[in-house]
């Protein structure tokens, strides 16, 4: 018996267009498992902070390098914007007043202006100098003896009427005399007002010598998880490639 073979077609062809094809499968694996990862983190910081965490869950953001073109090696990375939240978060940390100062001054919800924590003194009604220089600012020691609360006299109110078809009567609380407090879509507003009225002091800052944080994010975790189903994918990747080429 006698066999014989031969080369159809241009073999250099062949292996580059198979190399082509393992690049762009490259290229694919790792961008889906790059959003895949940054989608799981966003989803472990909305279930874990609750609230008012959108921003801190699109704080995480992505990449894909080369920018263009493909490549056999290429690069996912994952960041985010807010990283001393996620480290102190993930890491269980420990946050200490610094400056040898005694006390760490936590903003309240009465003091953080629609809601923007984290901004620093852009995100507060009132600033710790501003208690300061006021003269009115006093403290209410807590029932554990752990800290203070720093609060500012509640001077009056002011009554107007929203605008619209149906205008709702609103109640303005100004701590202090120069500082609004409270917000316009509280639910049962005036209740809550006549009751702030009667205490007649808004409490402003929580005065602790230091705060510990649980542990709420596994980032290592997540890139590990993602890390294992990269060369599943990357092969099932390749064979589509190859196929439809």
């Amino acid at each position: 018996m006698k066999l014989s073979a031969r080369i159809i077609g241009d073999m250099r062809k062949s292996l580059a267009d198979e190399v082509r094809a393992g690049e762009r499968a490259a290229m694919r694996a790792v961008r889906a498992e790059t959003e895949n990862l940054k989608t799981e983190l966003r989803k472990q910081t909305t279930d874990s902070l609750k609230g008012s965490s959108r921003g801190i869950a699109n704080a995480w953001r992505s990449a894909v390098f080369p920018r263009t073109g493909i490549s056999m090696r290429p690069a996912g990375l994952v960041w985010s914007k807010t990283p001393d939240i996620i480290h102190g978060f993930e890491t269980a940390a420990t946050i200490r007043a610094k400056g040898g100062r005694k006390f760490l001054a936590i903003p309240t919800g009465f003091n953080a202006a629609r809601g923007r924590r984290g901004r620093g003194e852009k995100g507060m009604r009132v600033t710790p100098a501003q208690m300061v220089a006021s003269g009115q600012a006093f403290l209410r020691p807590f029932k554990s003896g752990r800290g203070f609360v720093w609060c500012l006299p509640l001077y009056g109110a002011t009554s107007t009427r929203g605008r619209g078809a149906r205008p709702r009567r609103r109640t303005l609380l100004f701590a202090g005399g120069f500082a609004e407090v409270g917000t316009g879509n509280r639910r049962g507003r005036e209740a809550w007002a006549r009751g702030m009225l009667e205490k007649g002091m808004i409490p402003m800052f929580l005065l602790l010598p230091q705060v510990s944080l649980n542990k709420r994010f596994d980032v290592k975790g997540a890139s590990e998880r993602a890390l294992r189903r990269l060369p599943g994918r990357f092969v099932a990747a390749w064979e589509a490639e190859s196929r439809s080429a």
